[in-house]
């Protein structure tokens, strides 16, 4: 492995938008070369919540807020996000994210986790 590497996440394949109106992800690790970090982007349109909650077996996560607004759901609790607010999120807890009025742009941060990674997802999990 190379001492550095530089990637940068608005080149890396966006992966969730066809999946996900309204959405864009980026994940960044296996272009990074990194066994440790991962590093992923996150794009909601405004108002838009993500299809589905999801959780970890072992990996716990970070999310930066770079831009705009929202909420994220842990579990049963529901916070409004701004612009710089850090979100950390232990493993086994269920989050999700939905876009304020000028949408939400998120950098997560993951550590170490499986060879065929440990998220699971929660299908239809935030809804009204």
């Amino acid at each position: 492995m190379s001492k550095f590497t530089v990637v940068n996440l608005s080149e890396v394949e966006d992966v969730v938008g066809e999946r996900a109106p309204g959405m864009e992800g980026r994940f960044a690790r296996k272009h990074m070369g990194s066994k440790e970090l991962g590093v992923s982007f996150f794009r909601y349109g405004p108002n838009v919540r993500s299809p589905m909650g999801h959780s970890h077996k072992e990996q716990e996560e970070a999310y930066v807020v770079v831009d705009g607004s929202g909420r994220v759901k842990v579990d049963e609790e529901i916070v409004d996000l701004k612009k710089w607010d850090i979100v950390r999120v232990s493993p086994k807890a269920i989050r999700a994210f939905e876009g304020g009025p000028e949408g939400l742009a998120l950098i997560a941060i993951g550590g170490t986790r499986p060879q065929d990674g440990d998220g699971v997802p929660v299908p239809d999990w935030w809804t009204d």
